[in-house]
């Protein structure tokens, strides 16, 4: 089989306090597979949740690929890899600490990504860029978006984003800071499918561990012109069930 094309950053977090274990900023696998892709009219980047190790990581990727060709889309799709396999995340009992390293971990990730866009953009600066994010995949994408809105030079350097079941707070797109950002950052649209039904998002948001997820109900106040939401029902919290819901792209 040949290998799945990925950013990763794994190894780079202590998986039980989410410190700092390398200051490197990504790595490439395949090499060769990403110089290919320069020139390439469109790239998309799935950025998977918590809870998911690299065998995990490829597997989102292929089933995004998958499911992506099914509508018709034929650009290259890969995916970004971080330690979200947290110490403990399935274990209840552990859930609050695993899930708070996991953050630290997604929210230091956006200067990785974000690092990723630009060198991409730098050798490749016609290339749409894409990003796919599940559940904490969203936070990573957020502070992405942070990271690059300090540079002048990024405005409009990712095309759209794509968010399911996302585990970020519902008044970010409204927000004055985020809002901002997504104008600036974001070419041309943010959509995020939002399941009232996701039984992961209510257990979270009723243990309080994320309040009010954005992948929950949608948005709330007066979100920023290139916000869109899509009310889906997925079958449950995975990125699988979130797929086959996907009836458009991009």
């Amino acid at each position: 089989m040949k290998p799945v094309p990925r950013i990763s950053t794994r190894g780079y977090y202590d998986l039980l306090t989410g410190d700092t274990l390398k200051n490197n900023s990504y790595y490439t696998y395949p090499k060769n597979d990403f110089k290919k892709l320069i020139c390439s009219k469109e790239l998309t980047i799935v950025i998977h949740g918590l809870r998911n190790d690299n065998a995990g990581a490829i597997a989102k990727v292929v089933l995004a690929k998958k499911q992506l060709k099914k509508l018709g889309y034929s650009y290259p799709v890969v995916g970004y890899s971080y330690d979200s396999n947290t110490t403990g995340a399935h274990l209840i009992k552990h859930a609050k600490r695993a899930l708070s390293a996991g953050q630290k971990i997604a929210i230091k990730n956006g200067k990785n990504l974000g690092k990723f866009i630009e060198d991409f953009k730098a050798s490749s600066p016609k290339t749409k860029i894409r990003l796919m994010g599940h559940s904490l995949g969203s936070q990573v994408i957020l502070n992405t978006l942070e990271y690059l809105s300090k540079k002048k030079q990024n405005v409009d350097i990712i095309h759209a984003i794509y968010l399911f079941g996302a585990s970020i707070a519902e008044d970010v797109p409204s927000s004055k800071k985020y809002g901002k950002i997504f104008q600036t950052i974001v070419k041309s649209k943010i959509v995020n499918h939002y399941a009232p039904t996701d039984e992961v998002l209510l257990w979270a948001n009723k243990e309080r561990y994320v309040e009010g997820p954005l992948g929950l109900n949608g948005a709330v106040g007066t979100p920023v012109k290139k916000y869109r939401q899509k009310s889906v029902k997925p079958k449950n919290h995975r990125f699988a069930s979130y797929a086959q819901v996907l009836n458009s792209f991009p």
